[in-house]
């Protein structure tokens, strides 16, 4: 039996440089297939990222899983204790309930394609880019919204630990 929600879906073409990509100082995030094109299920973020450049601080989701596709470049992260690099063709798994960080450290530009799930997550990137060098209390209710735990306290340690930059 068909479930009607699915039926009612529509397959997705999304060529490159739609969805109006964002960039937050070396972090990049270029939206691909988002909740309602899904069914909520899951979403696709592909995010590059400067060379050197640390993506976010040590978070820890309360909902969703991440997947990080590597296309092209290096990229670190750091899941629980465990510190890993990843090349080109390399999944990287950041599960929920687990602290976890990711940044490019080599030289040369780092692309991945983030998949979501559930979806809903994407959001966030959205919102985030809109109050970005804004407020800290509109971060503050984007984490609290999205559930969210961040360490903004570790970035300055993650910096100087990998040799990096935060946008």
């Amino acid at each position: 039996m068909v479930n009607s929600n699915k039926s009612e879906m529509k397959p997705t073409v999304v060529y490159a440089g739609e969805k109006d990509p964002v960039e937050l100082g070396g972090f990049g995030i270029h939206w691909k297939i988002d909740d309602s094109e899904t069914g909520d299920r899951f979403s696709i973020v592909h995010h590059p990222i400067a060379p050197k450049t640390l993506a976010a601080p040590l978070h820890y989701h309360h909902n969703e899983d991440e997947y990080s596709f590597v296309i092209r470049g290096t990229l670190g992260a750091l899941l629980g204790d465990e510190v890993v690099e990843a090349g080109p063709g390399t999944w990287v798994h950041k599960p929920r309930h687990q602290w976890h960080t990711f940044w490019n450290p080599g030289d040369t530009p780092c692309e991945i394609i983030e998949v979501i799930s559930p979806a809903g997550f994407e959001k966030f990137f959205r919102e985030i880019a809109n109050v970005w060098d804004g407020h800290d209390e509109d971060v503050v209710h984007l984490i609290e919204k999205y559930g969210l735990e961040m360490d903004l306290e570790s970035i300055e340690g993650l910096c100087e630990r990998f040799d990096l930059k935060y946008p």
